[in-house]
């Protein structure tokens, strides 16, 4: 995993160009976990919007989930849907032609991360979950399996 203080993230790319922001995201994703109440709250919104915008994803992208995922997992209360929501996204469009190649030096990392997604959720799965989180769930556990197309319609039920 590409630590946060690497220098690297500078030279990846985000929605907006280098990445060198996003481990100061993640820093604060860290520090507050908790569900959301709006899709507009930080750090979230910004994360969403950088590394997963309108569908697309970037190199960034790939070096984020593998944080993203750890961070969930160390977490013993609730955690916001966009923990599993946002690594499936990345995995949906980067099968789907959305982003550029996965880097050879991220790859071990990020599908190692996208493997994890089903004991993520199985970790969590105590808590209560509303409609968003629980598709979130679903799709998540549907992306570690490789069913690209379940964890689509999972993400955006109301197209199916």
């Amino acid at each position: 995993m590409l630590a946060l203080d690497d220098p690297s993230w500078a030279e990846l790319k985000h929605a907006y160009g280098p990445a060198s922001d996003i481990p100061g995201l993640l820093r604060t994703l860290t520090a507050s976990p908790e569900p959301t109440q709006s899709s507009e709250e930080e750090p979230w919104f910004s994360i969403w919007s950088a590394l997963c915008h309108q569908g697309d994803v970037y190199t960034a992208s790939y070096a984020a989930v593998p944080h993203i995922v750890e961070i969930a997992l160390r977490i013993s209360g609730p955690i916001d849907f966009s923990f599993l929501q946002l690594p499936s996204a990345v995995e949906i469009a980067r099968n789907s032609g959305r982003g550029p190649a996965l880097p050879a030096d991220l790859a071990e990392a990020y599908s190692s991360a996208i493997a994890s997604l089903p004991i993520l959720v199985s970790r969590h799965r105590h808590e209560s979950w509303d409609r968003s989180m629980r598709l979130s769930a679903e799709a998540a556990i549907a992306v570690a399996r490789g069913d690209i197309a379940a964890a689509e319609a999972m993400l955006d039920p109301d197209d199916a």
